[in-house]
């Protein structure tokens, strides 16, 4: 009898054990899926693939990268918010997460998901976006861009990787700054655009140099600007939207790691440890300097004041911006 009460307490101590409590000195007993809300390509792909590789070094676990593109990155995101919180669904967002709830309020929307339900792990990669147009366009400057563009209104298109997605802020920023109208079309994701710039569908493309790079230097492709404070390492020559006199347009595309919001402190403590570790594999910085992208690690204490601020810049520029709508 006594065994059988002590049994009955046993049972009832385990069932009001929080969620994702049980098993958190074994983790990861299983392998991790890495949500990458946007197809593959892309900055957040690009960046995501590399240090799931590295992790699974470091985890002795495999980490499996799981492509779920929609809405601008809000429906892989959303998957991620409402996930179980035990450490084995973990997100790689880009800037864009803090865009999204803002343009849904703008728009009287129900936001997909809400900052408050993501942990922060740990920043990997910060790149200023930079505007690129095909070799044979005829613009060879953002004074030429602008100047035709406000000729012919709506005309001139541009790629992005959705709509209130990274891509499409950066050049709905620029814009408005500049006083221009431009014909925006929408895709799942940064590889989907560049590739439609590429194949002459679209005109112009907002981009983090990982994915530009090459195709400038294989000269497919010409940089105008880029959104940054300070000239690109990699393109010298080409000058930033600040240095042109454009205000209020300056623009990172950066990479993090994300948990569900109550994932367990020793849970995030080893997803901290293993982002820690797996950024100075030499495997990861090799593939981030091949894309020539600068590995900006920063632990979650620090990554949570840096996105704290960042979403309240993009806030403000989601509000200045206003509504904007996709010409069909």
């Amino acid at each position: 009898m006594m065994t059988k009460r002590w049994f009955g307490a046993l049972l009832a101590l385990a069932m009001a054990l929080p969620a994702g409590t049980a098993g958190a000195e074994d983790y990861p007993s299983r392998p991790i899926n890495m949500v990458v809300p946007f197809p593959p390509g892309g900055v957040a792909d690009q960046s995501g693939r590399p240090l799931a590789s590295a992790m699974e070094k470091v985890l002795n676990q495999p980490v499996v990268v799981n492509n779920k593109p929609g809405a601008g990155g809000a429906v892989g995101m959303a998957s991620v918010a409402t996930a179980r919180p035990d450490g084995y669904t973990v997100l790689m967002a880009l800037s864009s997460i803090s865009i999204i709830p803002e343009a849904d309020k703008l728009f009287g929307r129900q936001p997909a998901y809400s900052m408050d339900q993501f942990a922060p792990v740990a920043l990997v990669t910060a790149d200023p976006t930079v505007l690129v147009v095909p070799a044979d366009s005829p613009w060879h400057s953002v004074k030429e861009f602008v100047e035709d563009a406000k000729k012919r209104p709506h005309q001139i298109s541009f790629s992005s990787s959705g709509v209130y997605g990274t891509l499409h802020m950066a050049m709905a920023m620029f814009a408005s700054a500049a006083g221009i109208e431009l014909k925006h079309v929408p895709f799942n994701g940064g590889g989907p655009a560049l590739t439609a710039l590429l194949g002459n569908h679209v005109q112009a493309l907002a981009s983090g140099p990982g994915p530009v790079l090459p195709q400038i230097k294989a000269g497919k492709l010409r940089a105008l600007a880029s959104w940054g404070d300070k000239r690109i390492d990699a393109l010298p020559d080409v000058p930033t939207f600040k240095e042109l006199g454009y205000e209020n347009v300056e623009f990172y595309i950066w990479s993090g790691v994300f948990a569900p919001a109550k994932t367990p402190e020793p849970v995030l403590k080893t997803l901290r440890e293993t982002v820690a570790k797996a950024v100075k594999e030499p495997e990861f910085k090799e593939a981030m300097t091949k894309l020539e992208t600068p590995v900006v690690y920063l632990d979650a204490p620090e990554f949570k004041t840096f996105w704290d601020k960042d979403a309240k810049r993009l806030a403000a520029a989601v509000q200045r911006v206003g509504k904007v709508e996709v010409k069909k």
